[in-house]
């Protein structure tokens, strides 16, 4: 029997009517013949709601109670799903992580997947069961806790399983009917993708682009999950949505798919730190320790043994790496001047695979910015995109500005 998976987000399961809409939508498939694992998130909201509890009861939490808690959410989803279809004469079941067994690491709150044993669960839809409703976001540790794989988790475990079972599809059901050129909300010619290559959504989703979790992506690519994200709320037909495959199977594309962006950026710059070997190590080494997700790393002309060095990271992480630099400069593992942080910035990214053919694609990025009098003040670029931080005030213009000068809005041809 083939099988797929389908994946519903917080907002496509936040009402009991909201779940009885998915429900039919799975029904549906089931009447087409396939056997479907259905993943769930928790309800809209619910998780943050438990969050806040246990951060109200102990701010320094033991994490493996947390995971105890904030994994509950998508018990009662899942559970809820199952009685839903059940009353729909669906034979239907839910599952919890630890019943499968979806098999991860120790890493509390971040686990990584492991392995799903299929034989558990194959053998229930021998048996007759058509439907099995898995909680996503979790599952058990080797040392036989309850485990979370992180914020976003639902999408890598619907894409695990898609992986595990050799689903036909892993189709991502959510609020937004697919993978859009830029934020709709930014500006109004941002069109809707047919298909994009993994490579280019694995570039927006870890850009900010907030249609799939990274690590989804990353799962997908490697093991040629082919994604379709949809929405919960509008009919749908087989050529509805978003695919996310192999760059072969798309025949026509533009050189740059999509325009990113990441509001909540901040720059960082250690003024005159040693210019000598191993000096990048002693200052991104205290960062990693530190959890600091530094993203671009400029590092200036050096004058008689010094130099600057600039990194990016998260706004709300200026804290933690203004203390790392500190006590590692304490301990004498570096020395800098002063430690200067810019948190009015933000990051722009165009993304494609046609710029690894394709000359000039920086020059038109620049030009266009520099045509909105919008000031660059770092640059990264890898070989299917380009990065520049810019004053956070400027951010919607530049995101305007460079769909423009792409023809985003013009489909391939």
């Amino acid at each position: 029997m083939p099988l797929l998976v389908m994946k519903f987000g917080g907002t496509s399961v936040a009402t009991p009517d909201r779940i009885r809409r998915a429900a039919k939508r799975v029904g549906r498939e089931v009447a087409n013949g396939y056997d479907v694992i259905v993943i769930v998130s928790a309800m809209a909201g619910k998780t943050n709601e438990l969050v806040g509890w246990v951060n109200e009861i102990s701010p320094f939490y033991d994490a493996r109670e947390y995971d105890a808690v904030v994994s509950s959410g998508e018990n009662v989803t899942a559970g809820l799903m199952a009685l839903t279809l059940q009353e729909m004469d669906i034979p239907a079941r839910s599952w919890q992580g630890w019943q499968v067994p979806l098999k991860t690491s120790s890493a509390h709150g971040a686990a990584r997947i492991e392995e799903i044993p299929t034989d558990n669960m194959n053998a229930k839809f021998a048996q007759g069961m058509k439907v099995a409703v898995v909680a996503g976001f979790q599952g058990i540790s080797p040392e036989g806790r309850i485990t979370t794989l992180g914020r976003g988790g639902s999408d890598t475990t619907a894409v695990a399983f898609a992986a595990a079972f050799g689903a036909e599809r892993c189709d991502i059901y959510t609020d937004v009917d697919g993978v859009y050129t830029t934020d709709p909300r930014i500006t109004r010619k941002a069109r809707k993708l047919d298909r994009i290559a993994f490579e280019e959504m694995l570039e927006l989703a870890s850009l900010g682009a907030k249609v799939l979790q990274t690590r989804s992506v990353e799962l997908a690519m490697r093991y040629k999950v082919k994604l379709r994200v949809l929405s919960s709320f509008e009919d749908n037909d087989e050529h509805a949505g978003t695919l996310v495959c192999d760059e072969e199977e798309i025949m026509e594309s533009n050189v740059v798919a999509g325009v990113a962006y990441s509001r909540d950026e901040a720059k960082m710059t250690l003024i005159s730190v040693a210019d000598r070997p191993g000096i990048a190590a002693a200052i991104f080494g205290p960062l990693a320790d530190a959890g600091v997700n530094v993203d671009m790393i400029v590092q200036n002309i050096s004058e008689e043994g010094r130099t600057d060095m600039t990194f990016s990271c998260p706004v709300d992480q200026v804290k933690r790496a203004e203390r790392a630099m500190q006590d590692a400069k304490t301990r004498g593992e570096i020395n800098f001047h002063d430690l200067y942080a810019d948190t009015e910035v933000s990051k722009v990214s165009v993304v494609g695979i046609g710029m690894r053919s394709h000359a000039g694609v920086a020059a038109k990025m620049f030009k266009a910015l520099r045509d909105e009098n919008i000031n660059i003040k770092v640059i990264t670029t890898s070989e299917i995109k380009i990065s520049v931080l810019i004053d956070r005030k400027y951010m919607e213009l530049a995101v305007q500005a460079l769909h423009d000068a792409f023809e985003l809005e013009k489909a391939a041809g």
